[in-house]
């Protein structure tokens, strides 16, 4: 009996569990949801007061799934003080102001604020975007085509003649790419490479040293052998035009005497041609040593140079492939090295302007000291800076880098302003990959904007090139308002 009775106290004590349960969970079940009140959905909204009359309705467009709203570009003339919103919303539901003050800042064109929809207790929020009606300028760096013969896997395979280091210079003139192969240099038409052809025009190597270096400019090759090392004694350089390139070249530089100044290192690895369109400058070169010196020549029509000069670099040593580009037409030039802040100086060395911000071998910053091949373009009233990254240091690799500087009355304000700013963030941003390991990391940029019937800007062409990682290029629309 004793046995029994606890069976049943127990039965009874667990029949009591379970109702507590039961009825203890009821209220926690899930309910369906209010859909009759308290509902803040925001149906349509308009701006009524709109453009210098106040008259101008604009419709907003409601992305629910994000939460957001566009409208169409806004009159810069309208009163932003008092920006009127009217809107269908959920029954029983009103924004929480009609009335909006909005703030442009100066240089400022697009503005996102948070509209509210009010149902007590409940509300939601809209990201609203604002753009204004204002004219756009530069390129449409989101919508460009790019041609890839590099090691970044987006992209065909790496060219093959950037390969065992002996390809140590490119080039870029919007019409070829030019390859300064150690013994075999060749043009690539830009239009068959658009295509996926691949067409080597070879060059007529008479008379022509081993290739070291090489650029193109304007339709014009120069190719460099090396000197000794003693005062650029023994530097040779060719000349080939893109118009006939099966000719014999033109040995344009074959230094047989001593420069005063130059040094005891040697010269030829690398090459810059600072030409105008009718073939008037200079070519320069780095020293390959820890002197930082530069040897330049005066060219006249492309072929004819004269007057060899050695000075020292703005920035001391650059290390062995520095670069010395001419701005447009000016007296400005822009300097770079692999291990060198950028500088912007004359023609014989004298800075005007050197950077702080690059910093050392670090593959992830925006802004490294191995920026190289430094060049400035101007394109649809936007002015732009431009270097390739060197592949040095740890799991380095080579980058094309694009720099908006348009704010800036000259080149030396826009480049103090782009050293000032807080974080250095390029417009735009493409890999060329590996390899992580160089012992001869040159790199080579390029530009090339084309026009349309008018004269007006239509596409800007941006090149980059690095030994044993390949080349690519780019061609980007004007921006547009949409």
């Amino acid at each position: 009996m004793e046995l029994l009775y606890k069976i049943s106290k127990v039965r009874v004590l667990a029949t009591l569990v379970g109702l507590l349960m039961i009825t203890s969970c009821k209220d926690d079940l899930p309910k369906p949801l209010d859909t009759s009140s308290n509902v803040t959905v925001l149906n349509s909204i308009k701006i009524v007061n709109a453009g210098a009359n106040g008259t101008t309705v604009l419709q907003g467009v409601v992305n629910e799934d994000e939460k957001t709203v566009s409208f169409p570009r806004i009159e810069p003339a309208t009163d932003f003080t008092k920006l009127k919103f009217e809107a269908s919303v959920s029954t029983g539901a009103k924004l929480e102001k009609e009335i909006y003050p909005v703030t442009f800042e100066d240089g400022q064109s697009e503005k996102v604020i948070v509209v509210k929809v009010m149902n007590s207790p409940r509300f939601r929020e809209y990201l609203v975007k604002l753009r204004l009606k204002v004219p756009v300028y530069g390129a449409d760096f989101g919508k460009g085509t790019t041609y890839d013969f590099s090691n970044n896997p987006l992209g065909q395979p790496a060219y093959d003649s950037f390969t065992g280091q002996v390809t140590r210079g490119s080039g870029f003139d919007g019409q070829h790419v030019m390859v300064a192969h150690r013994t075999v240099p060749h043009l690539l038409k830009v239009s068959d490479l658009a295509a996926g052809v691949i067409n080597k025009i070879p060059f007529n190597m008479t008379g022509a040293p081993g290739i070291y270096a090489g650029t193109l400019v304007n339709g014009h090759t120069y190719a460099a052998g090396l000197s000794g090392a003693n005062q650029g004694i023994g530097l040779k350089v060719v000349h080939w035009n893109s118009a006939n390139p099966n000719a014999a070249p033109d040995v344009i530089i074959n230094q047989t005497t001593a420069v005063a100044g130059a040094g005891s290192a040697r010269y030829g690895d690398n090459i810059s041609a600072s030409l105008d369109d009718q073939g008037n400058g200079y070519l320069f070169f780095g020293i390959n040593g820890n002197t930082g010196i530069v040897l330049r020549y005066n060219v006249t029509n492309y072929t004819t140079i004269s007057n060899p000069t050695a000075f020292p670099a703005p920035v001391g040593n650059g290390g062995s492939w520095v670069t010395y580009n001419r701005i447009g037409n000016t007296g400005d030039y822009l300097f770079t090295g692999h291990q060198a802040q950028l500088a912007l100086a004359n023609d014989a060395g004298s800075a005007t302007f050197t950077t702080t911000k690059m910093t050392t071998l670090a593959n992830g910053t925006s802004f490294p000291i191995t920026s190289s091949d430094a060049r400035i373009v101007y394109f649809n009233g936007e002015r732009y800076l431009i270097v390739v990254t060197a592949p040095i240091g740890a799991n380095a690799f080579s980058n094309i880098r694009v720099y908006d500087i348009t704010k800036g009355s000259t080149v030396k304000d826009a480049l103090t302003n782009l050293d000032n700013l807080p974080t250095v963030t390029p417009v735009f941003d493409y890999s060329l990959m590996g390899p992580i390991t160089n012992g001869s990391p040159t790199v080579q940029s390029g530009f090339y904007v084309k026009k349309d019937g008018q004269g007006k800007d239509e596409k800007l062409m941006l090149y980059a090139a690095t030994v044993d990682g390949g080349f690519v290029f780019f061609e980007f629309p004007v921006k547009t308002s949409d």
